[in-house]
């Protein structure tokens, strides 16, 4: 740089060096939808683990009932189909009712197309339920958190789970891929629109990850799902984790992030800039 330049490296980089990144959500209240398996309960444990009061959004009763049990008494668990605007209406009532406020939600619950199938074959029963779990249920429960910040005057954080198949083709059925670039344009309209009342959204976007729903789209065991992913990624030795996710997600859950909006933050190992795997 000219002029200034080094005046400004002098100034300013020894309180960068030096600061703290604590990714704390010392109380904050948070919500995360599919909370009950897989990254959801990654991110559920996690934000626990960081002070965060979490209440569980699902349809799996029996699994999100113990999770939370698991967690102990700043978590808890609500039924809620995503689908359904009257019960995520519902959801973040009770979780500012119960807790006075809400700074967070990981809008994560999603489905896959059962069985996978190509455009030629698709069932387009199939795409409308993919649609209204991916899209719907994200613009929903964006929808209600937002206004639930807004009207609580928070500085509140939503994320949202898309996938890499929101950058890319070809890597998984094109019902799910519509699905996922939808996330990804809503997350990028809705951070235009919400900026101006201080409230942040921003997209996690994993490779994949051996978690149940992958299991039971793709066939494969965990193990499977992992391996053929660390085959493909050119960053080597690292097997991507649902709790890699959960991490992600964490940061832009948190104040370290505080001025990142609109961003989708690509957890793949570099698959998506560089699908070619070099010797």
């Amino acid at each position: 740089m000219r002029g200034g330049g080094g005046h400004f490296l002098k100034e300013y980089a020894p309180a960068t060096a030096t600061s703290s990144c604590s990714l704390s959500l010392e109380g904050k209240v948070a919500i995360v939808t599919g909370g009950a398996s897989g990254i959801g309960e990654a991110a559920v444990r996690l934000f626990a683990s960081h002070g965060a009061t979490v209440v569980i959004a699902d349809i799996q009763d029996h699994l999100g009932s113990a999770v939370a049990a698991s967690v102990g008494d700043k978590c808890s668990y609500m039924h809620c189909d995503v689908t359904d605007e009257k019960q995520v209406e519902a959801l973040v009532s009770h979780a500012v009712a119960a807790h006075g406020r809400l700074d967070v939600l990981f809008s994560n619950a999603g489905v896959m197309p059962a069985p996978p199938s190509g455009v030629l074959d698709m069932d387009i029963a199939e795409l409308d339920r993919v649609m209204a779990v991916n899209v719907r249920g994200a613009a929903c429960t964006v929808k209600h958190a937002a206004r639930a910040m807004v009207a609580g005057g928070t500085r509140g954080s939503i994320v949202c789970t898309a996938s890499v198949a929101a950058s890319v083709g070809g890597l998984s059925a094109a019902s799910y891929t519509a699905s996922k670039h939808a996330v990804l344009g809503l997350v990028r309209g809705a951070a235009g629109e919400l900026g101006k009342h201080g409230v942040r959204i921003n997209c996690v976007s994993p490779f994949g990850v051996g978690t149940p729903l992958a299991c039971r789209y793709s066939g494969a065991t965990p193990a499977q799902v992992e391996e053929s992913c660390c085959a493909l990624a050119c960053l080597k030795g690292v097997v991507l984790k649902p709790s890699h996710i959960a991490e992600a997600a964490l940061f832009f859950a948190s104040d370290e992030s505080a001025f990142v909006t609109g961003h989708n933050l690509v957890v793949d190992g570099g698959f998506t800039v560089s699908p070619i795997n070099f010797p």
